[in-house]
């Protein structure tokens, strides 16, 4: 992106109706690592792919918890993040102590893009560089939300923000009606295949259990929000490795086609072909 004589402030609309400071913080979501969401009629899921700047520090972590029944999925600026989380956390524990019960999640949800907003109005404040997908269950089941650095917020599905995103969301897309029906299991597993198809263009070849971490929040005894880490998300891994790799050598050529006849042969290619 070019330096424009629009850009230098964020209250500044461009002669093509652009606020270009929203759209530098929307870019630098775009940079970040990989964040994966998912949700079905019972759960959500998160898969995140961790980064680490140096051999000699850890991973920086992507998923955090912000109550028992909310987890976020973070991509843009990491400091940026952490103090959004700590509002979201702090208008959890005041609704709890006001009123005796857990926030509903699209209650928060609006807290945070009204804030989001706001910075998009002053100049004092440039907006906050960071996507977050928020997962929870309330009293109208598992949810799924997107925040945007404009301040807008989505109800969605399944969504994959930062680098690379755009090949999750394809799978995603085509895999959304296995998705919506998925068991919490079949969910794991499609939201750490999306975030595979992440890796092609990193440094991070493979999932591993210290640059990936998984969120777990649904319905019925899943309603507390569990984050997979480190020696915790490796049988999570190892699990859909495995039921993937039938799948995955089937496509390859590995295996020899059932018929013999060239047409018949032909026909199963045709019918398998997408």
């Amino acid at each position: 992106m070019f330096r424009s004589q629009y850009d230098t402030d964020v209250t500044t609309f461009s002669p093509q109706g652009r606020l270009l400071q929203v759209e530098y913080a929307m870019e630098a979501v775009k940079q970040g690592s990989a964040v994966v969401g998912v949700r079905s009629s019972t759960h959500v899921v998160l898969a995140t792919l961790k980064r680490s700047f140096s051999d000699l520090a850890w991973h920086q972590r992507k998923i955090v918890s912000i109550d028992e029944h909310i987890g976020v999925a973070i991509s843009g600026i990491a400091a940026d993040a952490r103090v959004l989380t700590k509002r979201m956390r702090d208008e959890c524990l005041q609704h709890r102590f006001v009123y005796g019960s857990a926030m509903p999640v699209s209650r928060l949800v609006n807290v945070i893009a009204d804030l989001c907003q706001k910075c998009t109005q002053r100049v004092s404040r440039r907006p906050y560089g960071v996507g977050m997908l928020i997962a929870g269950v309330d009293e109208t089941g598992p949810r799924l939300f997107q925040t945007c650095p404009s301040g807008e917020a989505y109800d969605l599905i399944g969504m994959a923000l930062g680098s690379r995103s755009q090949s999750a969301r394809t799978y995603l897309e085509r895999h959304d009606e296995e998705v919506s029906s998925a068991t919490r299991e079949e969910l794991i597993r499609h939201a750490v295949a999306a975030l595979r198809e992440t890796l092609a263009s990193t440094r991070d070849l493979t999932l591993t259990a210290e640059n990936c971490a998984i969120g777990v929040v649904g319905v019925g005894s899943d309603t507390r929000f569990h984050l997979y880490e480190y020696e915790e998300v490796q049988p999570l891994l190892d699990a859909c490795s495995l039921e993937s790799s039938p799948l995955q050598s089937a496509s390859a050529g590995g295996a020899d086609p059932p018929a013999a006849d060239p047409e018949a042969t032909d026909d199963a290619t045709m019918q398998d072909a997408p």
